[in-house]
């Protein structure tokens, strides 16, 4: 048996492992896209900019916990770091629970940051983990397969919440601005997050017992220390060669860098598209039993794109190549979204997610290539990225809220600063510190 098919045996298991965090990653973070109009209507919320600092407190907490999550990595282990992280995501899901009994949006952040950190925790494990269980110019496609695990989960949570939440949305919003009481107004406040009590309560369990289940599995160990790391290029027929061997810091790639800004340029763009998009459905009146569903929309695109990525990658076209595709297509519909109307505007901005899909998949693998005993540190560097989602629709709600730039303006001066540069990053920066 030869050391390929040998590497093929023993990775089906972490595959496997891998899919199911991404599976959960997928259901906690795309629950913001029903969080967001719920907390709004829940906690009574005045602006379209305090019910996004949902997605801020989940989004920022990667910026600050992925360095330290990589060094509680290096202390515990990769698999004892994978246990952590569940159980906390179960603590973080727990804190729902008074949050709701007290009406407080300051806690439902608190518990929301919270399911943040450990999810910084389990992404710097497994992002590397999934890119280097098998060759590097193929660890788009395997990010894909995860994906369409994370995207899956993405598409089911907004249409469970979205029944269990924002049923009968709107008769809940005109009963409370038909009500005068303050008393009765709360009431119906009161009774609406209660729906909150058992999704979360059930997600904590699943979490701890995942935990377990992960704490009694065998999950080989990878050996990062590979000294030179090479990739081809397929489309441009170039040989790409990174000797790790003479680095002797961190900060001696640009590449990885560079990669982190297009992590934090493609979670912004994948949130806006995501989570955004409920919010863009309502000012343009789309019908609201349509614009419950809508994050299930855009990720119903982007698990296409990742079945494209698994058929093509890297048979067809390169991680590069894919990219350089998905940030272009980006840019059209973008464009189409802001100098349209109803329908096809909010359409072009579901369609966002197949621009979106392979974007991560290739920037991961591209940004921490030939890093070698860099590689834990270097993913904690690209996972700090994601921290781009905390910022995107803040500052959407803040151009759109409070400086009154129309809405749909507000989304292309949000959306097409990202995907040009990401283009920047699969054309050249992708390449800044390789010898050619």
């Amino acid at each position: 048996m030869n050391s390929n098919q040998t590497q093929n045996r023993t990775a089906f298991l972490p595959m496997v492992i891998c899919c199911a965090l991404f599976f959960i990653f997928g259901f906690v973070t795309w629950a913001n896209g029903t969080l967001i109009p719920f907390l709004k209507l829940a906690l009574n919320l005045e602006t379209d900019l305090q019910a996004f600092f949902v997605t801020f407190a989940s989004y920022i907490a990667y910026f600050f916990l992925a360095l330290p999550s990589s060094w509680i990595l290096h202390k515990i282990g990769f698999k004892n770091g994978l246990v952590l992280g569940m159980v906390i995501l179960g603590v973080g899901s727990l804190i729902f629970i008074p949050a709701a009994d007290n009406r407080s949006y300051g806690l439902f952040l608190t518990g929301i940051f919270i399911q943040g950190s450990a999810m910084a925790l389990l992404q710097t494990a497994v992002n590397p983990y999934l890119s280097i269980i098998g060759p590097i110019d193929s660890a788009a496609a395997r990010i894909s397969i995860a994906g369409l695990c994370n995207k899956g989960a993405g598409v089911l949570v907004p249409i469970i919440f979205g029944i269990l939440f924002l049923k009968n949305s709107e008769e809940v919003t005109a009963k409370i601005n038909a009500t005068t009481d303050i008393n009765a107004k709360n009431a119906i406040l009161d009774e609406l997050l209660q729906r909150v009590h058992t999704p979360y309560i059930t997600l904590a369990i699943i979490f701890v017992l995942f935990a377990v289940v992960i704490k009694f599995m065998h999950l080989p160990e990878v050996n990062e220390e590979e000294e030179v790391v090479a990739d081809t290029d397929l489309n441009e027929n170039k040989y790409v060669e990174i000797k790790s061997a003479k680095k002797t810091s961190v900060f001696q790639y640009p590449h990885l860098f560079l990669g982190a800004f297009a992590i934090f340029c493609c979670v912004a763009a994948e949130v806006m598209a995501g989570d955004g998009i409920a919010t863009y459905g309502r000012e343009l009146h789309i019908d609201p039993s349509l614009v419950r569903f809508s994050t299930s929309f855009t990720l119903i695109c982007m698990l296409v794109g990742y079945v494209v990525g698994i058929i093509t990658i890297p048979k067809i076209v390169s991680q590069q190549m894919a990219l350089r595709i998905c940030a272009t297509s980006g840019v059209v519909l973008s464009i189409i979204s802001a100098f349209s109307s109803g329908y096809v505007s909010y359409y072009a901005v579901a369609l966002l997610g197949l621009a979106n899909s392979l974007m991560w998949p290739a920037i991961f693998p591209l940004g921490i290539k030939g890093l070698g005993k860099f590689t834990k540190t270097g993913s904690a560097i690209m996972i700090m990225g994601i921290a781009g989602g905390a910022l995107v629709l803040p500052i959407y709600g803040f151009l759109k809220d409070a400086l009154h730039v129309d809405f749909q303006h507000a989304f292309l001066y949000t959306m097409l600063p990202a995907y040009l540069y990401i283009i920047y990053f699969a054309v050249k920066g992708h390449k800044a510190g390789t010898a050619k």
